[in-house]
């Protein structure tokens, strides 16, 4: 997240565990000009922040066909409307933290074991790898949050 201007900073957060990026959260307030990645080469979804004023040309273009290998599915949500609470746990399932995501905030949840609480009405658009593949492609499990609940 190096090209993250420093007065932008404190609107992008990354959820790490041991050597870990299990998220990054974009509040709605990100606000700077340009293109600024938010993810490095590797991850197998991107995700950038894009602001060009008025006339700006992007040139038309295509993509070339290539073959890419996903060996986890990373999921994108938007928050259109409404709050959303994010619990992240352990490789073990144990509970870690949580986060609050409100109107306009996106999150990319890169790896690890995640689960949501819906707080107030919610819209939300999901972006991820596909072909989706139904429920065989997902491990579900019963958690409980230990003490009071953490959130930033």
């Amino acid at each position: 997240m190096s090209d993250i201007p420093p007065d932008n900073s404190k609107f992008v957060e990354e959820i790490r565990h041991q050597d870990k990026v299990l998220a990054i959260i974009v509040r709605s307030q990100f606000n700077a000009p340009g293109i600024h990645f938010f993810t490095t080469p590797d991850f197998s979804q991107q995700l950038a922040y894009i602001k060009h004023p008025p006339g700006k040309v992007i040139d038309a273009h295509y993509h070339v066909p290539r073959k890419c290998h996903v060996e986890l599915t990373q999921e994108v949500l938007i928050i259109k409307r409404g709050k959303l609470r994010v619990d992240f746990y352990r490789d073990d399932q144990s509970y870690l933290e949580s986060r609050i995501l409100a109107d306009g905030d996106i999150i990319l949840l890169a790896q690890g074991a995640h689960g949501f609480e819906v707080l107030e009405d919610l819209e939300m658009v999901e972006v991820k790898q596909g072909p989706y593949t139904g429920e065989e492609e997902k491990v579900r499990f019963t958690h409980s949050r230990p003490g009071p609940l953490r959130v930033s």
